[in-house]
C-alpha cells in the first residue's frame, strides 16, 4: 500500500465506520516513501478525537513514526485518552509509546496508526 492509498483507506475506513458521524480532514500530503494527516473526528456520542500521525512507507505499508491521538468529551474539556510517542517518559517499558488516562496517570502503550484507533474505539461502549 502507498502512502497516497493508505490516505484514500483512512478516508473510507471512517466513511464507514458506524460510530463516527463527521470528520474533517486538517492537513494531509502524501510523498512516493512518506506522509502525513491531521483530521477531527466527531463520534456518534459527539465526543472529539483529534488525530495527527506522520508515517513512512516501508516493505509495502505505511509506518507510524510520529503520532498524536487526542480522545476528548464533546465540549473538549475533557480529556478521555491520548496516545502518542512523543519522547517523554523514558522510564515507561515501551517507551516512546504510551497512553495518557481521564485521570492523569500516564502508562506504556504500543506504536498505533489511526486504523489501529480506529479499532480501539470500535470496541469501546461509544
Amino acid at each position: 500500500m502507498t502512502p497516497i492509498e493508505y490516505l484514500a483507506d483512512l478516508q473510507t475506513r471512517l466513511i464507514t465506520c458506524n460510530f463516527i458521524s463527521a470528520f474533517e480532514v486538517v492537513e494531509e500530503w502524501a510523498q512516493p516513501d512518506r506522509g502525513y494527516v491531521r483530521m477531527r473526528i466527531r463520534l456518534v456520542n459527539n465526543d472529539f478525537v483529534e488525530v495527527a500521525e506522520y508515517f513512512v512507507f516501508s516493505g509495502r505499508i505505511c509506518i507510524p513514526e510520529r503520532y498524536r491521538y487526542q480522545w476528548m468529551d464533546g465540549e473538549q474539556e475533557v480529556l478521555r485518552r491520548r496516545w502518542d510517542n512523543v519522547e517523554h517518559y523514558p522510564n515507561l517499558s515501551s517507551f516512546p509509546h504510551h497512553v495518557h488516562l481521564e485521570d492523569g496517570r500516564v502508562e506504556p502503550g504500543k506504536c498505533l496508526s489511526i486504523m489501529d484507533l480506529l479499532d480501539l474505539l470500535s470496541e469501546m461502549d461509544i
